[in-house]
């Protein structure tokens, strides 16, 4: 396993992010702790989740998984950089939620890190990540209560997810002001497929050293090799999913398989290319891969030592090509 520093910090950490959102929903608690120990075991030390992770009526129930996990030893807890968010509604039961169990209010943060750790069976989170911009909260607001978690140990770091980069730039500009560290991360949707983080996004969080965590990198499967897993069963895709929708489309169908007709003349694996190629690109940290069992981890982890070479690159980007930078993508 390869690592960096977690943007402008001292944090170290491993070029793949270790996703739990599977965790409860899709993997139950003793494959859970297989894929965990095995993510541990490959150098991965880097594991994200999310309060509201378990969804539905088992919202938190993910991060009681990890905090299952923590509490068999071994030095689990020591060797991992943990990462949650908070945002979304924790409401229980039946009726309306009740004002302040949601978004970014001080009241909401403080009710929401107390509740994130009992669950997770730590006394610190390393990264506490707002999972989505609040409109309505000013960021004097926020970075007061993080500074109050900060002070008392129970966060080391804060980061963003789902942040436009006016966002980012408004959050530490903010920061600055205070006296704060201010954002360290931005977890974004980014991939081959959905590159428009780098108009705004990738150039905030490069001058503001934020390290970018892109969750979805391989869009939701279509750069897994949608296509061939299609051949190899004998039939078309049927049914839901994202990779599915975009295939039915004749055009990003052919896309899709310019890809991995690529991929496969270079004699590679298409979501270990997927993954390489998010490595490659500026402020990237790592992308998040949320592996069902162990076993699909074995993938995720040859893509860190998988070097592109600058012709299969450059194919990439004429397959995939992106917006182009910021305002001349739009303006002219």
């Amino acid at each position: 396993m390869k690592y960096t520093q977690l943007g402008r910090t001292g944090l170290k950490v491993s070029r793949l992010v270790l996703g739990t959102m599977n965790f409860g929903p899709f993997t139950d608690e003793a494959g859970s702790h297989a894929v965990m120990d095995a993510a541990l075991g490959a150098g991965i030390n880097f594991f994200d989740t999310a309060n509201v992770y378990g969804w539905g009526e088992n919202k938190g129930r993910t991060e009681e998984i990890v905090g299952s996990w923590f509490g068999l030893g071994g030095g689990r807890r020591e060797k991992t950089v943990l990462a949650t968010k908070v945002y979304g509604s924790m409401h229980l039961g039946e009726g309306d939620p009740w004002p302040n169990e949601d978004r970014l209010s001080a009241l909401n943060i403080r009710r929401a890190v107390e509740a994130s750790l009992k669950r997770l069976n730590t006394d610190y989170i390393d990264l506490y990540q707002f999972h989505h911009v609040d409109r309505h909260t000013p960021w004097e607001e926020i970075w007061q209560a993080i500074d109050v978690l900060v002070q008392q140990g129970k966060i080391l770091y804060a980061g963003s997810s789902n942040h436009a980069g006016w966002h980012i730039a408004q959050a530490n500009e903010t920061a600055a002001r205070r006296g704060s560290l201010g954002l360290v991360s931005e977890q974004c949707l980014y991939n081959l497929v959905e590159r428009r983080a780098e108009m705004e996004v990738i150039p905030a969080a490069e001058s503001y050293g934020l390290g970018v965590i892109p969750w979805s990198p391989l869009s939701g499967g279509l750069l897994g090799g949608a296509i061939r897993k299609e051949n190899d069963r004998g039939e078309r895709r049927s049914g839901g999913g994202r990779a599915a929708e975009v295939l039915a489309d004749p055009v990003r169908r052919a896309q899709v398989q310019a890809y991995e007709d690529l991929v496969a003349e270079h004699g590679l694996e298409p979501g270990e290319v997927g993954l390489a190629w998010l490595l490659t690109r500026p402020a990237v940290t790592g992308p998040i891969v949320g592996p069902r069992v162990a076993e699909q981890l074995e993938s995720a982890v040859r893509a860190v030592e998988l070097e592109l070479s600058p012709e299969l690159l450059a194919k990439l980007d004429e397959i995939f090509p992106g917006p182009g930078p910021s305002p001349e993508a739009f303006a002219w």
